[in-house]
């Protein structure tokens, strides 16, 4: 029996399109244990889960697993113990479902897998690398594919930030906000990103964060998403007005993601009274990067837990 703890991420961050990722403290927790019976036993808080088994991503993520090191297995319990990141708001809650899947595969098959091996399949799952890395390793990450190899680097997050997460009441699929990306850019338009994308990571290292919202800047996926996400150009204004370093679309939405310091102690305030003349229903966390990324526990506790259930 283990437990699996993985933190949400926010990907993107401005002109970071598909390789920028960070890991933030909200969390998604899972139980698992093998079954005596080839059935798949999926419980969220416990009780019986709603989700079809072709929509399973956390046990599709294990099979996948499975099958790359043709493992034999039979069934499993798979618990969703705690599910803090909400669905299809840009903030990786398929992440947490892959990162837990694959580890829990991976320690049934006692731990054949190297770190590179799970990120690999993560990636390959996800489609993408710029949610699953933060997810799996924790941190501030640039992560690319070459040879159909993840190559990340994690960057030093400065202490004395904080990332308020601004969660509406309405979803965005991934899948949807990708269609309404351009197929092509202008040259003008990549240089754009680049440049700001570059001076994002010097602007961390050098904690000058005057430049920050120059360089959250984007033209890559934010001007076509951004129609979408009721409300946000008044929220992002407000946000200056409450000083805020800097703003942008977590992932593809609709959480927007706002940097402020620690020490603007009004700015959660200030935040929660506009929103609450906002045409959506708006709830605000602020959060602070989770640096360990996925946590798993061989728990007693766990196997205890799950018996009980199981008996029921």
């Amino acid at each position: 029996m283990l437990k699996i703890k993985v933190p949400a991420s926010t990907a993107n961050i401005g002109a970071g399109f598909d390789c920028f990722g960070l890991a933030l403290k909200l969390y998604n927790e899972f139980e698992f244990a093998k079954t005596d019976s080839d059935d798949l036993i999926f419980l969220e808080n416990g009780k019986t889960s709603s989700i079809a088994l072709e929509d399973n991503l956390i046990y599709h993520s294990m099979l996948e697993a499975f099958k790359k090191y043709d493992f034999k297995h039979r069934g499993f319990y798979i618990n969703v113990v705690t599910s803090e990141v909400p669905l299809s708001r840009g903030l990786g809650s398929s992440a947490t479902c892959i990162a837990a899947g694959i580890h829990a595969a991976n320690y049934f098959m006692d731990n054949i897998m190297t770190e590179q091996e799970i990120i690999n399949l993560a990636t390959q799952i996800e489609g993408h690398p710029d949610n699953v890395v933060p997810a799996l390793v924790g941190g501030f990450n640039i992560s690319l594919i070459e040879n159909d190899n993840v190559v990340y680097s994690k960057i030093n997050t400065p202490d004395d930030l904080l990332f308020a997460a601004l969660i509406p009441d309405f979803k965005m699929s991934t899948e949807n906000s990708r269609k309404v990306l351009p197929l092509e850019y202008s040259k003008s338009d990549c240089v754009f990103n680049i440049s700001r994308a570059s001076m994002l990571i010097s602007s961390l290292y050098k904690r000058d964060y005057s430049k920050l919202r120059i360089c959250l800047q984007d033209k890559i996926h934010q001007p076509f998403r951004g129609p979408s996400i009721k409300g946000m150009e008044d929220i992002f204004n407000k946000a200056k007005d409450f000083n805020a370093l800097g703003e942008f679309i977590s992932g593809s939405g609709s959480t927007l993601m706002l940097i402020i310091e620690k020490n603007n102690t009004e700015f959660l305030n200030k935040m929660e009274t506009f929103l609450k003349t906002a045409e959506a229903c708006w709830k605000i966390k602020l959060l602070e990067p989770d640096l360990s990324g996925t946590v798993v526990i061989d728990s007693k506790e766990c196997e205890k837990n799950s018996k009980s259930v199981l008996e029921d």
